[in-house]
């Protein structure tokens, strides 16, 4: 008579099953990382409007709060935005454009006071020059039937509009939807797709996420104002050209770590060079900014934003690199955000406080 024996579980079972999640959860990652790569026309004016109506829900929930309509306060409150917005556009709009039309002969001054740096590039120059020679001459018919092939200017510049246009319009057309739908909505769109998950704590969550996004962008909008002023204040006292447009440049690049301040500073450190004919007002603009983008940075930053919503250095570094990698300039500016949002969340989900 044979009896039955319960049949033992191999060891290695569990470590098959970890392997095999960690693999599905790798190809998911790869997946979306692949079709946000691919579909970023798609995907980014919808990130971008995310990002927008989460900034201004703060202000369209106090007016709710004190019984207007949601969507009438979401109407006033976009309208307000786009036209601050727009009005900042056309502020700098012309001296942008005067500055843009004189950036070959700007160059071309940087290149003669910097001698050194001027034959180097000149040396690249007739290096490529003869390079470009040489391959035109041996594929000068694929060229040509490539140009002959090829869409003119005109329709390229209506299809870079329309693009344009279609994307304006649906970051628009989200944001409002976002506005007037309110944090209940994306509670109920939340829990609509993950089974687990409660209206009621994804709500928490969601006026968790913007309670403290909100006070991390109002307070980063006063120190790059504050920044903006002083940068103009300091160009005006040494001489440059525009103050007021460097300020606004500094305000508004200083959004985005590191890659902002370095480019504010490489920008008046250019117009210094072109500007002023000794090295110590060039010297001057640059250290003056230096010195107000540390304090800033060291100062400013810690003080009023607080330890609370730091994020690490490393993870904000790859964050540009990786947001300008797959969406360009969108990228980058929805980097830190959407850091703060995700440490938020991490904060504040169930297992964050375990």
């Amino acid at each position: 008579m044979n009896s039955a024996r319960p049949m033992l579980a191999s060891p290695e079972a569990p470590v098959v099953a970890t392997a095999s999640s960690t693999a599905g959860k790798l190809l998911v990652f790869g997946a979306l990382g692949v079709l946000l790569y691919v579909a970023h026309a798609a995907f980014i004016p919808v990130a971008l409007a995310f990002q927008f109506a989460l900034i201004l829900s703060g202000p369209v929930e106090a007016l709710h709060k004190r019984n207007f309509p949601r969507s009438a306060s979401a109407t006033v409150i976009l309208l307000l935005a786009l036209s601050g917005i727009a009005a900042v556009g056309t502020f700098m709009w012309t001296p942008s454009q005067t500055w843009f039309a004189k950036a070959p002969h700007t160059m071309a001054i940087v290149k003669q006071k910097i001698g050194p740096i001027a034959k180097f590039t000149n040396r690249i120059d007739e290096l490529r020059k003869s390079a470009d020679n040489m391959g035109s001459s041996s594929h000068a018919p694929a060229a040509a039937a490539v140009a002959s092939g090829g869409t003119n200017g005109p329709v390229l510049i209506l299809d870079a509009t329309a693009s344009a246009i279609a994307a304006v319009l649906t970051f628009v057309i989200v944001t409002l939807f976002l506005l007037t739908g309110g944090p209940p909505m994306l509670a109920r769109m939340t829990a609509a797709f993950a089974d687990n998950v409660h209206s009621s704590h994804v709500l928490r969550l969601i006026d968790k996420v913007r309670a403290e996004v909100g006070h991390f962008y109002v307070t980063t909008t006063l120190i790059n104002c504050g920044l903006g002023v002083a940068t103009g204040l300091v160009m005006w006292a040494w001489g440059m050209p525009t103050p007021y447009l460097w300020g606004a440049m500094a305000a508004i690049l200083n959004y985005i770590p590191y890659a902002g301040a370095l480019t504010t500073l490489t920008v008046v450190t250019l117009v210094a060079i072109v500007s002023f004919n000794t090295l110590g007002p060039v010297l001057g603009v640059a250290g003056s900014y230096v010195a107000l983008a540390t304090i800033e940075g060291q100062v400013a930053q810690p003080l009023l934003v607080g330890r609370r919503m730091e994020v690490n250095p490393l993870l904000i570094f790859l964050a540009l690199w990786f947001g300008g990698l797959f969406w360009g300039i969108a990228g980058i500016i929805l980097a830190t955000p959407t850091l703060v949002a995700l440490k938020v969340i991490a904060e504040n989900s169930e297992s964050g406080r375990r």
